[in-house]
């Protein structure tokens, strides 16, 4: 992932790529850990909503990215539309994340992305990204 995505520690949310179509389609891993949850709320830890959407980018970062024209490259979290989120998430949960590339034309695209735990889903929503062809 390291080769592809520019993140690093502690901004990396993803802890690996288990699925990977480039352009198409990407499955990943996140074991959610206290550290993901820290502050957010002190004696009941919850992974914050806008965690997750950016794993959620993260990992769709990963499908665009690993296209052979686009490595090296940056892909920039442009807009997100109809997120829903629809269970809590807790240190400890193993967060499945699925983005799948609806439209890519030049660098502009746009993907369904879910995150499920133990196959029950967490959030939803649609992610439009932006390839920055300058990097």
């Amino acid at each position: 992932m390291e080769e592809i995505l520019p993140h690093r520690d502690p901004f990396l949310l993803l802890d690996e790529v288990t699925e990977l179509e480039p352009s198409k389609r990407v499955v990943a891993r996140k074991v959610v850990t206290d550290e993901d949850c820290a502050g957010h709320f002190p004696g009941n830890p919850i992974m914050p909503g806008v965690k997750m959407v950016e794993a959620l980018a993260q990992a769709g970062a990963v499908a665009v990215l690993s296209e052979e024209e686009n490595r090296g490259r940056i892909a920039l979290f442009a807009g997100i539309d109809d997120v829903r989120f629809k269970r809590v998430v807790r240190p400890g949960d193993e967060l499945t994340l699925e983005c799948d590339l609806e439209t890519v034309r030049g660098p502009i695209g746009k993907g369904k992305a879910r995150a499920t735990v133990n196959g029950e889903l967490a959030v939803r929503g649609t992610l439009t990204f932006a390839v920055d062809r300058s990097s």
